[in-house]
């Protein structure tokens, strides 16, 4: 995010989403003294943002929370209950409930927790300040007992406590960091946020590829993480988790995507970072446990270094070519990434083929291997001359069949 000056943010949370009527009504049969809002739909709301996911703390325990759901008929899903969490499922869209809690014992990858009545104590358990506000749903009063509404006017992303001690909890919380700096904050950066992800980088290693792959996907769909992804290899961050990025080639895609008013892909962005190496791209895909699917992709944008492709592509026939063969996403990838002009594939649709087997057999051809190259053949011709229609594609098969080149 750009530097800003310091904005207002409100005391009192105002929402169109707090006076729904199904919110309404589970703040009713909760208590409204019981419950109060929390963490991402607050802290999104006071910003005057778009709120995704709705969030509520209580001091109810979770078994008193799935009583009085079914009593009014509510549907429930104990989606965490062991650690005290239990979904509403509105006419609106679900809500996570959350008995308050505090740290047991934490290890760095998960913790123990005990449920607890005190609020500032849940709060004391979260990662940022920003993080850490509540909201009452009556009165809409903000309760901030760590300064996030001071940090979140000044766009400052801070651990609540001590940096170290909040990472040593949860070695995550390192890569949220980052890209919570990347949503919402400024530069410059909290200097002990920073000095502490660099000092504990390391911990980063045991984490499971899953959570780390998750996190920095998030990361990279963000609008423009380039500057926070850089920031991230000058601490040493990067190193650990992806020592084979160049933030470089980042930044110049985001510039691409930019400029071709393309929406961020995370994916992309991935591929950006890596070198022109479909072993590697494979590597990467496998660490971070990505889908099969994605392994591909990435792969095809890692091939992108093929020999005279550059010249093939950097013409409309050429990315149009290559995306009939490769698909739209993937030949967006290639184009984004190399600079080559990806205006051919705006609103264009890849073409059908017009031609089937039946058609070369019914010219005479007996069937097997001559039908697949004859086929092909026209195929090869029909992409070269930027897919004509159906009477240049029976001219072309009538040539090939023949034997005379046109």
């Amino acid at each position: 995010m750009t530097d800003t000056a310091q904005s207002e943010i409100p005391s009192h949370l105002r929402a169109a989403w707090m006076e729904r009527a199904d919110i309404r009504e589970l703040v009713t049969v909760l208590g409204a003294d019981k419950v109060r809002f929390v963490g991402g739909a607050v802290r999104d709301a006071l910003l005057g943002s778009a709120v995704k996911d709705i969030d509520m703390a209580t001091v109810l325990h979770p078994e008193a929370v799935m009583d009085l759901l079914a009593g009014a008929d509510i549907r429930r899903v104990p989606t965490g209950i062991a650690h005290g969490t239990v979904t509403a499922v509105l006419e609106g869209g679900p809500v996570e409930i959350t008995t308050l809690r505090h740290d047991v014992s934490t290890d760095g990858r998960r913790a123990t927790v005990a449920f607890a009545q005190d609020w500032r104590e849940d709060a004391a358990r979260r990662d940022f300040t920003i993080n850490a506000l509540y909201a009452d749903p009556a009165s809409g009063e903000i309760f901030d007992w760590f300064g996030g509404l001071e940090d979140l006017a000044a766009r400052r992303v801070r651990f609540i406590g001590d940096a170290r001690q909040r990472i040593r909890e949860d070695h995550l919380r390192i890569l949220r960091y980052f890209r919570f700096q990347a949503r919402f904050g400024t530069r410059p950066a909290d200097e002990e946020a920073e000095s502490a992800c660099s000092e504990l980088a390391a911990t980063l290693k045991g984490l499971s590829r899953e959570r780390v792959g998750a996190e920095m996907m998030n990361l990279l769909g963000l609008p423009d993480p380039s500057p926070t992804v850089a920031r991230m290899a000058e601490l040493g961050v990067l190193a650990v988790i992806l020592p084979e990025a160049d933030p470089k080639a980042l930044a110049a895609l985001v510039v691409a995507e930019t400029a071709g008013t393309i929406a961020p892909d995370p994916l992309r962005r991935l591929a950006a970072l890596l070198p022109a190496d479909v072993t590697l791209a494979e590597q990467v895909a496998a660490r971070f446990r990505l889908s099969g699917a994605q392994k591909k992709r990435l792969a095809l944008a890692a091939a992108r270094g093929a020999a005279n492709e550059g010249a093939a592509i950097d013409t409309p026939a050429g990315a149009r070519a290559l995306a009939y063969r490769l698909g739209c996403d993937a030949a967006l990838d290639r184009l984004l990434i190399t600079g080559a002009d990806s205006a051919p594939l705006a609103h264009w649709s890849i073409p059908v083929f017009p031609l089937k087997g039946g058609q070369i057999v019914a010219r005479g051809v007996g069937k097997g291997p001559e039908v697949a190259r004859i086929l092909r053949a026209v195929e090869d011709r029909w992409i070269a001359e930027g897919f004509p229609g159906t009477a240049r594609v029976e001219a072309l098969l009538d040539e090939i069949v023949a034997g005379t080149p046109s």
